[in-house]
């Protein structure tokens, strides 16, 4: 659908909550007005661009209550959609070929939620992982985290001193979730040769030359 063709859908559905509605005015798309309370505007795109976001975060200057209305897609909009308009304090208008109006989102001030438990998830990697390893914008690429550079400090220490037990290992290499790490074995690094005893695999081998540099730089003081 044109942006046009969305104009009357949008009016009629203004209309019907007691709005007086126009369009094109003092370059908003449509501005709806109730009685004394603040102007409502909208500003129609045929898609949800990053135009179509400058703009309404203009009007944000002219009134707080601002929409952004674009015609329902063949796909669901993605999740994220509505919870950037959330954060942007803008509304989020879809519109149907059958000329319904779903609202995905309320134009108000966002107060973000702090998520403590993510907080403290990311500090926790943050404290752990020693030293910089990855590139800030990798995509497509295997990272280096705290909890695979504990994986590796058990790997070098049974590398140098053959299977090993896990209580050796901890004290060894400082690595209070050993015991989590070999057991779970998400990297396919280990393999129990007795009870409590651990030796690395044929991929745990190769992973330690693969690695050799980053290990190195582990054992650094």
């Amino acid at each position: 659908m044109r942006e046009t063709e969305l104009y009357p859908t949008i009016k009629s559905f203004f209309e019907r909550l007691g709005y007086e509605v126009k369009a094109e005015v003092a370059s908003c798309d449509v501005v709806a007005k109730r009685v004394d309370e603040p102007p409502v505007v909208i500003e129609i795109k045929t898609g949800l661009t990053l135009q179509l976001f400058y703009q309404a975060v203009d009007r944000l200057a002219l009134t707080e209550t601002v929409y952004v209305a674009v015609p329902k897609p063949k796909r669901a909009l993605p999740r994220e959609a509505a919870k950037l308009c959330r954060r942007l304090g803008l509304g989020l208008l879809v519109i149907s070929n059958s000329g319904n109006v779903e609202v995905l989102a309320e134009p108000e001030p966002y107060r973000p939620r702090p998520n403590v438990k993510r907080k403290a998830a990311l500090l926790k990697e943050f404290k752990r992982r020693k030293g910089d390893p990855n590139i800030g914008g990798s995509t497509r690429t295997k990272l280096m985290t705290a909890y695979k550079q504990d994986a590796l400090r058990l790997l070098a220490h049974i590398k140098a001193q053959g299977p090993s037990k896990l209580a050796d290992l901890r004290a060894a290499t400082k690595v209070d979730r050993a015991a989590n790490i070999l057991r779970d074995d998400y990297y396919g690094w280990f393999e129990r040769r007795a009870r409590g005893v651990y030796g690395p695999t044929e991929v745990g081998i190769s992973a330690f030359a693969a690695h050799s540099e980053h290990i190195l730089d582990l054992q650094d003081p």
